[in-house]
């Protein structure tokens, strides 16, 4: 990647909705070879996607929760057989592997505190070799952007 492709993902990055004409004025390129640039950022894995960013409220997901979770075994057959049910959970954002004082870390959104409850209590819980979980409620979220 060179700066020009760094200057596009950072527009992107930003407005994944933008034209390419605008792209092109944004980064200094004519439409054609900007758009050669994107396809290829997008054949290489650099750009994985493009999504819509929701406001979790508005679709019934009003509460989000960090939970880590700390696992009894740490067998390869365990580590396997939780992650494949994590992801599998309603609510379940992104699941992190991580370092520290926990094994996973997980990023929560359901309506409220007793449907997080129920989510607690009665899925993840239950999954397999899980000992712990600490949750952490979150009161707001800032952005990068966010001044």
């Amino acid at each position: 990647m060179d700066e020009v492709d760094r200057s596009i993902v950072a527009v992107l990055e930003a407005d994944g909705r933008i034209s390419n004409a605008e792209l092109a004025a944004r980064v200094g390129l004519s439409p054609s070879p900007c758009l050669r640039r994107v396809r290829r950022l997008e054949e290489t894995g650099v750009i994985r996607g493009y999504r819509a960013v929701l406001d979790p409220a508005a679709v019934g997901r009003g509460l989000r929760v960090f939970a880590g979770v700390r696992l009894v075994r740490h067998g390869r057959a365990d580590v396997v057989a939780f992650e494949r049910a994590v992801v599998r959970l309603p609510g379940v954002v992104q699941c992190h592997h991580v370092t520290g004082d926990y094994d996973y870390l997980l990023h929560v959104e359901v309506a409220d505190l007793p449907a997080y409850e129920d989510f607690h209590a009665n899925r993840l819980a239950g999954l397999p070799s899980v000992a712990a979980v600490t949750s952490y409620v979150t009161m707001k979220t800032l952005s990068a952007g966010s001044r």
